[in-house]
């Protein structure tokens, strides 16, 4: 009985990257100020695919899955693909099994904004880029410690700047 506990408690236990803290100011340009970025429709549609669009503009969803950056275990930052905020750390992704790359806290919580969802039918937090008001995705509160959430962000809305290998040593 109690090495079923005890598997089921490792099997159900997030598996965070083995990546070291990464120099995020090395990596990108962290902005002194928030300023919005604010496009017309046609320019949103000019710059983005219509992935893209769709779930960055429109407020959709990827398929589980499917996202190229489900699986990336680099180094590096994930920057909001419409206007390039820096929004997370590759030393706060983690595999929630959820199909979607999982973050537990974004760079700066300055740089992410929060909504109510309710186009499932039931409230969801949803997360927006503070920028640009792009949408990444949903936070939940079943993540891992240190914080107990679990950023689950569209691979789509996000870009991805890799760490000099240099950078990322300890």
């Amino acid at each position: 009985m109690l090495t079923m506990l005890i598997i089921s408690l490792v099997a159900c236990t997030p598996k965070t990257q083995d990546v070291a803290k990464v120099d995020i100011a090395a990596v990108v340009d962290l902005p002194t100020s928030l300023d919005k970025v604010v496009k017309t429709d046609e320019e949103w549609r000019n710059q983005l695919t219509e992935q893209e669009y769709y779930v960055i503009r429109d407020k959709g969803t990827e398929r589980p899955n499917t996202g190229a950056l489900l699986k990336n275990d680099k180094a590096g930052v994930y920057t909001c693909k419409a206007c390039a905020l820096p929004l997370f750390s590759s030393a706060t992704k983690y595999d929630s099994g959820t199909g979607w790359p999982s973050y537990y806290e974004p760079i700066n919580k300055e740089y992410i904004e929060e909504d109510t969802d309710y186009n499932l039918g039931y409230a969801r937090t949803e997360v927006l880029c503070a920028r640009c008001d792009g949408h990444l995705g949903h936070v939940f509160k079943d993540g891992p410690k240190p914080t107990g959430l679990r950023y689950c962000i569209n691979s789509v809305s996000l870009a991805f700047e890799q760490a000099d290998q240099a950078e990322d040593q300890p």
